[in-house]
């Protein structure tokens, strides 16, 4: 069994801490937030609905003391701000970046066996933030972004079609947010190619929903993600945890994949009890090639501005 630490106790957060202690897969979760009373409280709340929902994960809550998150296995990262109607990922960097790099510092010298699961945004360039912050091997620092994108072009399909989205799987490419690639060659349902299921002008109106996906939660409820994003986290974790050896969209480090170095960024990864076990590479016709690879130039502009702030930061 395992202890993960959740740092940044807001929405997503502790919709990820509730859903990893009802499954029972940790020992231990502990939740640390800045703002007092706050991660206390919701451990608390946990602990007493524990009483009601059967489980037994020992949850705590701590106010900025990273002692009590010494030695753990998976470190979760949500800090930051979240973004505001009108912001872009991109508005996010300088703020977001110090807020990562005074959190995972204290993380490599509290858990240094660790494996980072980043989920703040901007998701890519934050990675990469981790990774040089932390210097921990590639395989140990990840994102979770994919899960997330998936889970809401799988939603939009159902909604379309009247089917379960049980039995839809996609894949989805690239940076997270507007320049993500979501993959209806490789999306089927019940085995049946999407194509053979919708025309191509009802794919893209999902394609573009699934990329404006946060925003539309944004203008709704004033964030972009809650329930699902927590759910997402919570699966990655699992798939650590009991080296499910999952395949997965993954915001991963590439070194050579996709003809791409020293970048995050969203592609299909195995994951395992290692982290990172490998990453998938896969035969890309003209058009997802242009798109995946226009993704990743945005990707890299937002790592170079990065580059550029850190030593200010």
């Amino acid at each position: 069994m395992s202890k993960v630490s959740i740092i940044g106790v807001g929405a997503v957060g502790t919709s990820c801490a509730y859903c990893l202690a009802q499954k029972g897969l940790v020992n231990e979760i502990v939740l640390l937030d800045i703002k007092p009373g706050i991660a206390e409280g919701r451990a608390l709340d946990m602990r007493q609905a524990a009483a009601i929902q059967r489980f037994d994960t020992n949850v705590v809550g701590v106010t900025d003391d990273y002692t009590v998150t010494a030695h753990s296995d998976i470190v979760v990262v949500t800090s930051g701000m979240s973004r505001k109607p009108g912001m872009t990922r991109n508005d996010l960097i300088r703020t977001n970046a110090a807020i990562v790099k005074s959190v995972v510092s204290q993380v490599a010298q509290y858990s240094p066996e660790a494996i980072i699961l980043m989920v703040s945004n901007p998701l890519d360039v934050l990675c990469y933030c981790a990774h040089l912050v932390s210097k921990f091997p590639k395989n140990r620092v990840m994102g979770m972004s994919g899960l997330l994108d998936i889970a809401r072009y799988k939603s939009f399909i159902s909604e379309k079609l009247h089917v379960s989205t049980k039995d839809i799987h996609a894949l989805i490419l690239g940076g997270h947010g507007n320049t993500m690639v979501p993959m209806p060659r490789y999306t089927t349902i019940g085995g049946i190619p999407l194509r053979q299921w919708m025309e191509k002008a009802e794919i893209d109106e999902v394609i573009d929903r699934t990329r404006m996906g946060g925003d539309e939660l944004i203008n709704l409820l004033g964030t972009s993600a809650w329930h699902a994003a927590g759910a997402a986290i919570c699966e990655m974790i699992e798939a650590i945890v009991c080296d499910q050896k999952r395949v997965f969209p993954v915001c991963s480090y590439l070194t050579g994949e996709y003809g791409l170095n020293d970048i995050f960024i969203g592609v299909p990864t195995v994951l395992g009890a290692g982290g990172v076990e490998r990453v998938i590479e896969l035969e890309l016709d003209q058009e997802d090639s242009i798109r995946f690879y226009e993704s990743e130039k945005v990707v890299k502009q937002n790592v170079e501005l990065l580059k550029a702030m850190m030593a200010q930061l």
